[in-house]
């Protein structure tokens, strides 16, 4: 493998790439120029982080992106090597991620949150506190499913009586699951036993029966920063987890004592 030289990213593009599809580009033509061949390991996230002046999010949405498209593939606890090579005249393809989804749903819940607290009925909150029990319970189960979580949401984009309002935030949960790069991310956090935060939610709906509008704001804004954070890093969490059992299987095969 010849190591590819640092790389400037350089200023926004005239066509506004963001960050992390200007470093799948770089990526992109690496692979095409024959800095990587097939098989190879890429640098680790923190190396490409550091060598692209980039954020952490914004090398895993570039991975996410190429991985989507079959060029790598992100193996938990061992890193990103490479499938296939670009062919002639191929291009990188983007849609939505995971991070500008959430993005986006952080300018939008919030606020659609402090509108509802102002309309919200008694019976929309019982409906969102059944909801509430429903995601405890299936946060018990095997599979994680996302049912009670969407229709918690969609059930507060509705109390704010507004179609607009209630159609966009349709089209944002429409986006997480057909969008292939924001459905790999998510997936990674299902596999990670990411499940949706009940104490978080109850906070929103206490907000709301209190039909505070500041807070109902200040709550969802909590919420969805905290699946930005959980996006990130929980998929980390169960990459070291892997890497720490492996450590422990080869400690146990050779009779080695862990270090205390």
């Amino acid at each position: 493998m010849r190591r590819p030289s640092k790389v400037d990213l350089g200023k926004e593009s005239a066509t506004s790439d963001r960050l992390y599809q200007r470093l799948a580009r770089k990526l992109f033509d690496q692979l095409a120029s024959g800095a990587f061949a097939i098989g190879d390991r890429l640098p680790a996230e923190r190396e490409l982080a550091i060598e692209y002046g980039a954020s952490r999010p914004a090398v895993r949405e570039a991975l996410i992106a190429l991985e989507v498209q079959g060029f790598i593939e992100v193996r938990v606890g061992s890193g990103a090597y490479v499938c296939r090579l670009p062919g002639q005249g191929e291009e990188p393809g983007f849609a939505i991620t995971a991070f500008e989804l959430t993005e986006v749903r952080l300018m939008f819940e919030g606020e659609a949150a402090a509108l509802a607290a102002l309309h919200v009925t008694d019976d929309q909150i019982d409906r969102l506190d059944a909801l509430v029990a429903a995601m405890a319970t299936e946060n018990l189960l095997p599979e994680v499913t996302e049912e009670a979580d969407r229709d918690f949401h969609l059930t507060i984009a509705a109390a704010t009586r507004n179609a607009g309002v209630l159609r966009t935030i349709e089209d944002l949960w429409h986006l997480r699951s057909t969008s292939p790069e924001c459905a790999l991310l998510h997936a990674k956090a299902r596999n990670a036993k990411v499940r949706p935060v009940v104490e978080e939610h109850a906070a929103i709906i206490d907000a709301l029966r209190a039909r505070d509008a500041n807070a109902a704001r200040a709550a969802m804004r909590a919420h969805l920063s905290a699946v930005m954070d959980h996006l990130l890093f929980r998929t980390e969490e169960l990459a070291v987890e892997e890497v720490r059992r492996s450590l422990a299987s080869t400690r146990q095969r050779y009779g080695v004592s862990p270090v205390a």
